[in-house]
């Protein structure tokens, strides 16, 4: 049994879709009003806050994929994904479950040195200092040698159908509305970005490795673009000019002192400053048959 926490989102629905295509058909879903993807599929609604619920969700299963999201609130962070961490870390070790925890960069430094697996974890930013203790409970775990357990971390997320992101939202999503896409702060700096299907299928892959456990793993990319690369692919895809727009960091600055969206995001701003260099040789080296999804791909499925 292979089960998926946080099963509704774009990613746990990629991850149970690879799972049911290469691994088992015995998948099980779990979140708040889990849905059937594949017939086969076992659902179970649970509240992660709670022990035995969580103990529920996770008996039974050999591999746990942690892919649960909350909304942009800090306090909610705050509130929630230390008690569920925990709850979901208690569960395994009493079942002798494996755990694969879909991690982001938020901990990471906010310069333009590239980022590895081994480079440090200097949170600045409330939700930032949550992902930061959240990965520590794991490599603990691993230190400690009392879980098999596997990091899989991904940047920021560009992808179809549900994908939330500052890249869909702000820019892709518009472009689609044959809208003016906004660009936050910098169009020329160069970033890194994960299509959110190539994310899901990096991580089962991990998951079904015995050997790749206790380690953290970076998921693959295609190489960086810049926002002004971006659109100019979108323009050949679309055969017609893009309206676009930067958006400086002073604007971001003037409303967020009444916007609470902006104000969610405003910690992450840094990042787009200079360029944002994910380096993924690690996966590369250790899966070189695995098939990349090229930005041009990319946009090609978000915008036609």
């Amino acid at each position: 049994m292979q089960t998926v926490l946080g099963s509704n989102g774009q990613i746990g629905q990629e991850v149970a879709k690879e799972i049911y295509r290469k691994y088992s058909k015995k998948i099980r879903l779990v979140g708040r009003h889990p849905k059937k993807i594949h017939p086969t599929d076992e659902l179970i609604s649970a509240d992660l806050m709670d022990f035995e619920q969580t103990k529920t969700a996770i008996d039974g299963s050999d591999i746990i994929y942690f892919t649960v999201g909350l909304p942009m609130d800090s306090s909610l962070w705050e509130a929630n994904f230390f008690k569920i961490m925990e709850n979901v870390i208690t569960a395994c070790k009493l079942y002798g479950s494996k755990l694969v925890f879909f991690d982001n960069t938020y901990m990471y430094p906010k310069d333009s040195e590239p980022q590895t697996e081994n480079t440090p974890f200097i949170p600045v930013g409330r939700k930032s200092i949550v992902r930061a203790k959240m990965a520590e409970m794991v490599l603990s775990e691993i230190h400690n040698r009392e879980l098999d357990a596997v990091i899989c971390r991904a940047p920021e997320f560009y992808g179809p159908d549900k994908t939330q992101s500052i890249t869909n939202t702000m820019f892709l999503d518009k472009i689609k509305e044959d809208k003016t896409a906004s660009i936050p702060i910098n169009s020329s700096c160069q970033r890194s970005l994960i299509w959110t299907p190539d994310a899901s299928r990096a991580m089962v892959l991990i998951a079904n490795t015995p050997s790749a456990y206790n380690q953290t793993w970076h998921l693959p990319c295609d190489k960086p673009h810049s926002y002004k690369e971006l659109r100019q692919i979108a323009e050949k895809i679309l055969n017609k000019k893009v309206k676009a727009r930067v958006i400086r960091e002073w604007q971001f600055n003037l409303i967020k002192s009444f916007n609470k969206s902006i104000q969610e995001l405003n910690e992450l701003l840094p990042r787009y400053r200079q360029d944002n260099l994910f380096i993924s040789d690690k996966f590369k080296k250790q899966f070189p048959d695995f098939k990349i999804t090229t930005i041009e791909e990319g946009l090609s499925t978000v915008l036609d």
